[in-house]
């Protein structure tokens, strides 16, 4: 049965859905923008039956509060690996999608030894190829846009639904698989004017984390990147940038019958293959 929970980390309050038990191996969830930790609603219940499943609000926005709010993505894992700990998450799994990939390619690069692996989903990791050809897509139109300071807060604020729409029916594969309320749960994730800043300064933190991940390092967690098959792009040059950066333990996997919302758009495949990469590292581990 899932549960609300929030632990203490410093000065910040996080708030994370959790269902399962704290005796098993734990899965933490990680959302990105515009999403919130309903993203992850369909498999809290079908990863539960193997695992403690943690789905937090990212700092500073939904029910996390408290200040300052970490933005560069390895502060926030730092955050983040802190707060599953606090709520008694052992042999973790992080895994994010978006902005929540950036982070849990964060945590496996800086905090592997507290990982027992990290998933990342639908996303490019700053600095890493293939950051630069992505910038120069005319349709990442926004990572330019959210990093102007003050200009996205004054022409989304109250305008939050259609503009999180735009996004959605971009990114999914077949819209109407997303539904009303979890539209609308995004939307109060971001709902205070501190919110919507949050989620613009994580746009705004990608160059210093782009130079931050430029320099390799020897990265031996167990790295799973998964994207929906409604891309069109390879999976291989994504692949090869996380090896380039020192991943030496990294696999793909595309569900197809989806876009970017795996946990929505394709719940069952998406829980199944999240599955069999924890019980492969599990089985690595023993």
């Amino acid at each position: 049965m899932r549960r609300q929970i929030s632990v203490e980390v410093g000065s910040l309050r996080l708030s994370a859905l959790a269902a399962g038990s704290p005796d098993r191996p734990a899965i933490v969830l990680l959302h990105g923008w515009p999403l919130c930790s309903a993203v992850w609603s369909p498999v809290l219940e079908p990863l539960s039956r193997e695992h403690f499943v943690l789905a937090f609000d990212l700092p500073g926005t939904g029910k996390s509060t408290g200040e300052p709010v970490p933005t560069l993505k390895a502060d926030i894992a730092k955050t983040i690996i802190a707060g599953a700990e606090a709520a008694g998450a052992k042999t973790m799994i992080v895994a994010g999608v978006d902005v929540g990939g950036m982070i849990a390619f964060a945590a496996a690069r800086d905090f592997g030894d507290r990982l027992a692996g990290a998933v990342i989903m639908n996303t490019v990791i700053p600095g890493l190829d293939p950051w630069e050809d992505v910038l120069a897509n005319p349709r990442i139109w926004h990572f330019a846009f959210h990093q102007i300071p003050g200009l996205p807060e004054t022409l989304v604020s109250g305008r939050e639904r259609p503009y999180f729409d735009f996004f959605f029916d971009a990114l999914a594969g077949d819209k109407a698989k997303i539904d009303e309320g979890f539209r609308q749960a995004c939307v109060e994730q971001y709902s205070t004017s501190a919110a919507l800043r949050t989620g613009f300064d994580w746009y705004r933190a990608l160059p210093r984390d782009a130079e931050y991940n430029a320099v390799p390092r020897v990265i031996d967690t167990p790295i799973l990147y998964m994207r929906g098959g409604a891309d069109p792009h390879p999976i291989e040059p994504y692949l090869e940038g996380l090896r380039g950066a020192g991943a030496v333990q990294v696999r793909g996997k595309t569900i197809a019958g989806s876009g970017e919302l795996l946990s929505i758009e394709a719940p069952e495949p998406f829980a199944a293959a999240l599955l069999e990469f924890a019980r492969d590292v599990s089985e690595r581990r023993t």
